[in-house]
């Protein structure tokens, strides 16, 4: 008897160390003193979030949730104000370890930077805890609250379940709008006119009779086209073709193209001197000319005065050749004898 008391005994203080080991573990952050209390409220079902569930930072544990609850129920001093859309938030309160997070970190710094709690699940257990992360602060602003908080407020947003169940249900509703009997009646209407257009009779059924013979026609020519031959043919002439491109004949001429324009190139390099000395030639001869001009001025004048003198003698020849020749005196007119 001595014996098995003593291991009942042994036994009960070894549980009674291991509850208290439990208990301290699961209030650890509470006898460290160094836990600051905050709160958020969330929008959708916080089912499956219990009291003590961990609060973490991109998967680091850095508090744990203390109390859950309607926001109705705490703050019941503003609910006279009607804004029953906001009394059925739930409200969660969480303390963060500062020696977990930072000493230095202003939590409404981060706030205003982007922090946002959301609720995440932990695997495939499911297990449900709060998530802190920073996000696009203009995609998830900071709502107001019509109350005065007990304690500092990290806003939150909403999961991903969340989201994608508020996705889902929008497109449900957009769906709803959708009128999907008349879509089905266009679409039978258009399967009926395309029946009819394809028949034979109809317009879309002579297109494709012509298609189906215009088919055959072009199989026809071109079996009577005899492909191969024109195929050897083509052959034959790019071969010609290479055979021509590499005879020596054609690189002979191409390197006297070559001398031809190099010639050519010097020609036309030389060819400035030449038009230079071409307008000294016509200087010279516009010079020439002038010169030339004012020597026959003088000599044309005479000329003319000589040409008038011999239209003179011509004249008085023509009129009295007697008194040119001899100097006697004109006969007398008819008139003046009688």
């Amino acid at each position: 008897m001595t014996r098995n008391a003593f291991s009942v005994g042994v036994l009960v203080l070894v549980a009674v160390a291991l509850g208290l080991g439990f208990l301290l573990f699961l209030t650890a952050d509470a006898f460290k003193g160094r836990g600051e209390m905050h709160e958020t409220y969330f929008r959708e079902s916080v089912q499956g979030l219990d009291i003590g569930s961990s609060v973490r930072f991109r998967g680091v544990q850095v508090g744990r949730v203390t109390e859950i609850g309607l926001v109705a129920a705490h703050y019941r001093s503003v609910e006279e104000r009607n804004e029953g859309a906001a009394f059925r938030l739930v409200m969660v309160r969480f303390t963060l370890n500062r020696a977990q997070i930072g000493e230095g970190l202003s939590i409404e710094r981060s706030v205003a930077n982007g922090m946002r709690a959301r609720l995440s699940t932990q695997g495939i257990t499911g297990v449900v805890y709060i998530e802190l992360d920073f996000v696009d602060a203009q995609r998830y602003p900071v709502r107001a609250i019509p109350w005065d908080p007990e304690f500092p407020v990290i806003p939150s947003m909403p999961s991903t379940s969340a989201q994608v169940q508020s996705a889902a249900e929008a497109l449900m509703a957009r769906l709803e709008q959708v009128d999907i009997n008349g879509m089905l009646t266009n679409l039978s209407g258009l399967i009926t006119d395309l029946r009819t257009q394809l028949a034979p009779e109809g317009t879309g059924g002579q297109a494709l009779t012509e298609m189906a013979v215009l088919a055959r026609s072009l199989r026809q020519s071109a079996e009577a086209a005899d492909l191969p031959a024109l195929a050897s043919e083509l052959r034959a002439t790019v071969a010609a073709a290479h055979a021509v491109m590499a005879s020596p004949e054609l690189r002979q001429a191409i390197q006297q193209g070559g001398a031809a324009m190099a010639e050519l190139r010097q020609a036309t390099a030389r060819l400035p001197g030449t038009v230079a000395q071409l307008e000294s030639g016509l200087r010279s001869a516009r010079s020439a000319t002038l010169d030339t001009q004012a020597e026959l001025v003088p000599v044309l004048r005479d000329l003319r005065a000589i040409t008038s003198n011999l239209r003179d003698v011509t004249e008085m020849l023509r009129r009295s050749p007697s008194q040119t020749l001899l100097g006697a005196p004109p006969p007398a007119s008819a008139g003046a004898g009688r």
